[in-house]
């Protein structure tokens, strides 16, 4: 029973416990409770499978195992900390941050949020800009010295929030009706058709109950597009992913007046040894394999004899090491353009056409499923957390897409924290007023401007703090 207890009903039966023999142990288990209070995740239970949690939760969850912790003179490095978390939550991590600083301990922390860069004492800009155009260190100093500059960053910080003040109307909706799954209390809402509509909340408030499991469930038409893998195998690559390898593959083979197999790295091209994987995964008894570089094509992937046809001075393993941007330039072609420049659209354009899927980061996946989506009409996208692990600028240009998706006529739903997105947003549906069996209650709907004026929502709170007004 009690490993069933949400965490912030469990502190107070675990501190009513004064027997002897249980109170020693009471107190050791609470001040690891305490500490998923901190981290914002008082809204579970002990027994919750960690499989069904958000990879920022479980960021979280990882977190509190080292909070406990009485060491000094360690180092800690937090790979974006506050993904997919309400600014009342970062605001929680950034404490806990500091508080491990402040314990003579080193804390580096790669991160977009503007709440957590303000609370830095050092701050490292890489750049300028991304892939091959990136790889540099553009400032290193304070964050009040950071704001003096003009990099990418610095003029973000600066920036207020930009709020939609002529949101597009609506006069149909998809209605969700008496909705009483996991948290969330008897909820009805209304969600608008042919818009852009942020659901919101703090972590825990029932967003992804309402929207991912309840609405999918109802409008199963619905297309989600998440941060779930493509493919785990090293053979998918954004051209096999978009389909241009095919029309890669087709012009190759009528160039050099052979088949199309041997531009493929599973069939008649493959390297003999490695069989199109560039490296070799020895069968090691009791322990875990190790990938070897295969020394017969030295990670090419390809044969001799399939590196030795040309297509306007490169050989296939060239063009598949050629950048999006590149490769726009190199083929003339409007089908293969197409594909890529919806790629480049969606902030992908330092990525490889051969580069495995496998090797991407959740927020690049969820960016290449959306740029499949690009040219499609009359649909109903529901995006979870799309602008994890954007800096600024990519969550603008993320917001230019969104726009053109929606213009193209279709309905786009995003579960999402990032202020900057919500308030420009066309409707706003808020949820809470905190996690767990406290949240469940839609708190607001309406435009972005209408929520500033609620007093009891705490996205309305922080957005009235950051937002020009």
């Amino acid at each position: 029973d009690y490993n069933d207890m949400q965490i912030s009903d469990l502190i107070p039966v675990l501190e009513a416990i004064d027997h002897p023999l249980g109170k020693s142990i009471a107190g050791q288990i609470l001040v690891c409770l305490h500490h998923m209070m901190d981290v914002g995740l008082g809204y579970l239970s002990l027994s919750r499978r960690t499989d069904t949690m958000s990879g920022g939760e479980s960021q979280r969850l990882k977190m509190v195992r080292h909070l406990g912790s009485s060491l000094s003179n360690i180092t800690y490095i937090f790979d974006e900390p506050t993904a997919g978390l309400h600014p009342a939550d970062v605001q929680k991590i950034g404490k806990l941050l500091l508080a491990l600083r402040d314990n003579h301990n080193t804390v580096l922390v790669v991160e977009h949020s503007r709440q957590m860069i303000e609370l830095a004492d050092h701050v490292v800009e890489m750049g300028p800009l991304a892939g091959a155009q990136g790889g540099q260190v553009i400032f290193q100093g304070t964050v009040e010295q950071l704001k003096q500059t003009d990099t990418l960053t610095a003029a973000c910080m600066r920036e207020k929030i930009a709020l939609n003040t002529h949101p597009l109307p609506w006069t149909q909706s998809f209605v969700l009706e008496h909705v009483s799954r996991n948290n969330l209390k008897d909820v009805s809402v209304e969600i608008p058709e042919g818009i852009l509509t942020a659901v919101t909340g703090v972590a825990g408030s029932g967003k992804s109950s309402l929207i991912r499991q309840e609405f999918v469930e109802r409008y199963p038409d619905c297309i989600v597009i998440d941060q779930k893998p493509i493919g785990t195998s090293a053979r998918s690559t954004p051209a096999t992913y978009t389909g241009v390898m095919d029309d890669i593959r087709k012009l190759f083979a009528k160039e050099n007046g052979v088949s199309v197999q041997w531009f493929s790295f599973n069939s008649k091209g493959a390297c003999p040894v490695c069989k199109g994987k560039g490296e070799i995964l020895p069968d090691v008894a009791f322990a875990d394999p190790v990938a070897i570089l295969c020394e017969e094509c030295m990670g090419k992937r390809y044969n001799p004899t399939a590196l030795s046809y040309p297509y306007q001075g490169k050989n296939i393993e060239k063009v598949m090491s050629l950048t999006i941007h590149q490769a726009l330039e190199f083929f003339p072609q409007p089908k293969i353009d197409e594909r890529l420049q919806c790629m480049l659209d969606v902030g992908l354009g330092y990525m490889t056409l051969g580069q495995p899927t496998s090797t991407l980061s959740g927020g690049e996946v969820q960016r290449l499923k959306l740029a499949s989506e690009l040219h499609k009409q009359g649909n109903v996208y529901v995006l979870d957390e799309p602008t994890t692990g954007l800096h600024n600028q990519d969550v603008a240009r993320l917001l230019q897409l969104l726009r053109r998706i929606v213009t193209a006529g279709n309905t786009v739903i995003v579960v999402e924290h990032r202020q900057e997105l919500i308030a420009q947003a066309d409707w706003v549906i808020d949820l809470g007023p905190e996690g767990g069996r406290k949240g469940g209650k839609v708190m607001f709907t309406g435009t972005p401007e209408q929520l500033l004026a609620c007093a009891d929502s705490l996205t309305g709170q922080y957005l009235r703090k950051n937002s020009m007004v």
